[in-house]
């Protein structure tokens, strides 16, 4: 089934965040060559594809997993939430309708 990560950024996390990126990129890619990530990406601060010093309000990541408690693990262990960058991390089922 496909589970919704939503990470919420603490405050002044930017710094934080690009240190930790690597190698949350690097679990996000491994979703992808198993076939199981739909999408993944930050929700930028400021209305722009760049914003810059303002950083990131958060991100979300739509993949698959068997369970919701698989789901939940796999968010805890990834370095945006072991690190700190961020303040709050709901997992929650996602039915995919369209496209």
């Amino acid at each position: 089934m496909l589970y919704a990560i939503i990470g919420t950024d603490r405050e002044d996390s930017l710094e934080a965040r690009l240190q930790a990126r690597p190698e949350h990129v690097e679990r996000l890619k491994s979703l992808q060559a198993d076939g199981r990530l739909l999408l993944a990406g930050p929700h930028p601060a400021l209305d722009c594809e760049d914003p810059g010093p303002a950083g990131f309000t958060g991100s979300l990541i739509v993949a698959e997993f068997d369970s919701l408690e698989q789901a939940r693990e796999w968010a805890d262990a990834d370095p945006y939430t072991t690190t700190g960058v961020f303040a709050s991390v709901l997992v929650k089922p996602f039915k995919k309708v369209l496209p």
